[in-house]
């Protein structure tokens, strides 16, 4: 397989377009042509980790944080950045990095948080806004039901736990083939009338350019008609940070020791234990300061992220338990869910979990 061949199979899991708009994700160094013999997944690319690659002879590493966040003007080895992307390339060695676009995935960071807690019927924190769209088409009604099932399988008329939507209504169209057209039905210079449907699906905004290619293909009008808005309707599959339940309620201490050992976590700071039960827990990998409003939203008794400050703890306002972890710690067990990911996806291909330390932070 080539780089790029993988980079499809992880698109499949986070679509680079659902990463934020500060972020650097995707193919950061390498060819997207080159033959990969070996893959190696980690959480940071530094130095020991090329070293790693080079010594398992993977040469490419899959990263979840991109090494290349800020632009680079000039590669002289001063800093680690730099030092890595030098080594990368003398050694032909690729970097990809999923980053945000795996924050934002139903299954990615934070649904392997609740895993590793326990946390049943998890669901998005903070769905995105702005990312679901509806295209409107019309069609003979002798063609609709292929064109909607063209439209499916490009991704569209998916709707929560349920797929293949969509919303028609039969009525008549009409129009007038000017000449030099070549209509499907009617006749140049005369105006004609139509019995047709119009076709309603909704789809993911990522997905718009291959929708229209399938609908443009399967369409029998050689002008198609048809619209795209896009919806205010938040996305139920798209978002920061997950909530979930516990199978039994804990009390607060308890629970923040139980996530301390599952998490594997040296330190846990959080904010006034409020002496209620825990059922309910809302999680974010990484920094999560700025959804502690949601988590109080969503009735969360306990909000677990990292890189809180001192007055991040305050916003807790007694509604309920703020913890932070560690932002190493809360993203620490994503490796391996890129590892079984890729393994199931292309099982007959080495696919290597970096055994790298590559948290910077040390505890006393």
């Amino acid at each position: 397989m080539t780089v790029n061949e993988i980079a499809k199979v992880l698109e499949e899991l986070a679509p680079l377009a659902h990463a934020e708009d500060f972020d650097n994700v995707g193919l950061l160094v390498g060819d997207p042509n080159m033959k990969v013999q070996g893959l190696l997944v980690t959480l940071d690319t530094l130095e020991n980790v090329v070293d790693e690659a080079i010594e398992k002879k993977c040469n490419l590493i899959v990263s979840f944080h991109p090494i290349i966040f800020k632009g680079l003007k000039k590669l002289t080895g001063s800093n680690y950045v730099e030092r890595v992307v030098i080594k990368a390339i003398a050694n032909n060695i690729a970097i990809y990095s999923m980053h945000t676009a795996l924050d934002n995935s139903k299954m990615g960071v934070n649904a392997k948080i609740c895993e590793v807690l326990g946390l049943k019927n998890p669901e998005i924190l903070i769905p995105r806004a702005n990312s679901i769209k509806k295209l409107t088409t019309y069609a003979p009604i002798a063609d609709a039901e292929n064109i909607k099932l063209a439209l499916f399988k490009a991704g569209a008329g998916n709707l929560g736990k349920y797929s293949n939507c969509s919303y028609s209504l039969n009525g008549i169209g009409s129009f007038k083939a000017e000449n030099g057209a070549n209509p499907a039905v009617g006749k140049v210079g005369e105006i004609h009338s139509e019995k047709e449907t119009q076709i309603n699906v909704i789809f993911s905004f990522e997905k718009e350019k291959s929708i229209l290619k399938a609908l443009f293909n399967a369409h029998p009008y050689e002008e198609v008609a048809y619209e795209v808005l896009t919806l205010e309707n938040t996305n139920q599959d798209l978002g920061m940070g997950m909530i979930g339940e516990l199978d039994t309620e804990m009390d607060e201490k308890q629970f923040l020791l139980f996530t301390k050992e599952r998490m594997n976590a040296s330190i846990v700071r959080h904010s006034k234990l409020l002496g209620n039960k825990v059922k309910k827990v809302a999680v974010l990998g990484g920094s999560g300061a700025f959804a502690i409003g949601a988590a109080k939203k969503a009735g969360a008794d306990i909000y677990v992220t990292a890189d809180l400050k001192y007055h991040d703890f305050y916003q807790a306002e007694n509604q309920l338990v703020v913890a932070d972890i560690g932002h190493f710690e809360t993203e620490q067990f994503t490796k391996d869910l890129l590892v079984d990911y890729l393994t199931k996806k292309i099982p007959n291909f080495a696919v290597s979990l970096s055994e790298s330390i590559t948290n910077p932070i040390k505890y006393l």
